[in-house]
């Protein structure tokens, strides 16, 4: 095999796809990248047995072959040679892949590549195409509630569906961990329709994000019972899906709340954040509204470092409220608010509470209370 191809444009394949491989592996050919050298120049794949990963770059080829060499390695040689730097790849009889730009030259040890493993596609029975913005903003909304705890592992992702909503095919994304959940939603694309539920892995949204950031085109997703695969540009990523029973959401999201508060997002965020600043993991981020008229106060109390006040104008003409949030969810939520007012729905003081944002219903937010 006998490659010449542009530093940057490599780079950048390698960038894709070595972040996929585990720095520690029980299988050494999962720390490799598989190279493939044909007519129509290269293509790269790299695969945690989770998600693969799959580029196709231009390249002159002077003589076909395969290999695998160590991705993070590989990766590391070429973002430290030279800007736009031509480089040479040969694989030569011995089995090492020689390394050339310019004056730099390194021999890196290659592993048999008939030995890399294929995740395989399934026969995928929804295929749609969404604009790459859109499926970001889909995923940000809602990314930041995925559970971190393993032993639910059907809450490690991001739940995708389709509903049909007032005569309109929605698609919805939803994360939660217990106490907080996201929900997000837009027009579902031409053959998103009758989709299964799916639940795709936090490590496959996390690469997604990252692939997608900045991109002005559309993303092909083809899925099945078990596995989807993002076509972005040259870039195909094909992960296993998470298999289990998301919870039903719909069920525990608040549909009665009628104490209805409107707040400053800016102002609000900003007080927040000042209070919880004396706020410890003891005293469990604990964060204290207590609601009036038009006013709010928000309070911490830590029992090693004092107490912390400060009052806001809001729109409230209930009853006095009062209820507790932890001050790190509640910002997380806060991050998301688009508009410049965050309206909150609440039932009593031990019920979970509905955010959302002014005059857009793609958003929701639910929040768990703390005891304070």
């Amino acid at each position: 095999m006998k490659i010449t191809l542009e530093r940057n444009h490599l780079l950048k394949s390698l960038g894709h796809v070595h972040r996929v491989v585990e720095r520690r592996n029980t299988y050494p050919i999962l720390a490799n990248v598989l190279i493939i050298a044909n007519d129509d120049g290269i293509t790269l794949r790299a695969t945690d047995l989770d998600i693969e990963v799959t580029e196709h770059l231009g390249a002159m080829v002077s003589e076909n072959g395969s290999t695998s060499v160590p991705a993070h390695t590989l990766y590391e040689i070429v973002r430290k040679l030279n800007d736009g730097s031509e480089i040479n790849l040969e694989v030569s009889d011995d089995n090492k892949m020689s390394i050339t730009s310019s004056r730099s030259r390194f021999n890196l040890a290659t592993l048999d590549p008939s030995g890399f493993p294929d995740l395989k596609s399934d026969n995928f029975s929804h295929s749609f195409s969404i604009p790459a913005k859109e499926l970001a903003e889909l995923i940000e909304r809602t990314q930041f509630a995925i559970s971190n705890e393993e032993t639910r592992y059907y809450l490690n992702g991001i739940y995708m569906h389709t509903i049909e909503h007032e005569g309109e095919t929605l698609l919805r994304t939803v994360a939660t961990d217990g106490h907080r959940m996201a929900r997000a939603q837009s027009k579902a694309p031409n053959g998103a329709k009758g989709m299964e539920g799916i639940i795709i892995p936090r490590k496959t949204i996390a690469e997604v994000q990252k692939l997608i950031d900045g991109q002005e085109g559309d993303v092909e997703i083809e899925l099945s019972t078990t596995k989807i695969s993002f076509s972005i540009g040259s870039v195909v990523l094909l992960s296993k899906l998470i298999e289990g029973t998301f919870p039903d959401y719909d069920r525990v999201t608040p549909k009665d709340n009628d104490k209805k508060m409107i707040a400053n997002k800016a102002d609000f965020a900003t007080a927040v954040d000042r209070v919880s600043t004396i706020a410890s993991d003891r005293g469990g981020r604990a964060v204290k509204l207590n609601i009036g008229t038009n006013l709010l106060e928000l309070s911490v109390s830590n029992p090693d470092h004092g107490i912390a006040t400060e009052e806001l104008e809001v729109e409230f003409d209930e009853e006095n409220f009062t209820i507790g949030f932890n001050a790190k969810y509640l910002l997380d939520i806060i991050t998301q608010i688009r508009s410049d007012n965050i309206i909150f729905m609440f039932n009593d003081s031990g019920s979970p509470t509905l955010v959302h944002e002014e005059k857009n219903d793609n958003a929701l937010y639910v929040l768990m209370p703390m005891r304070v």
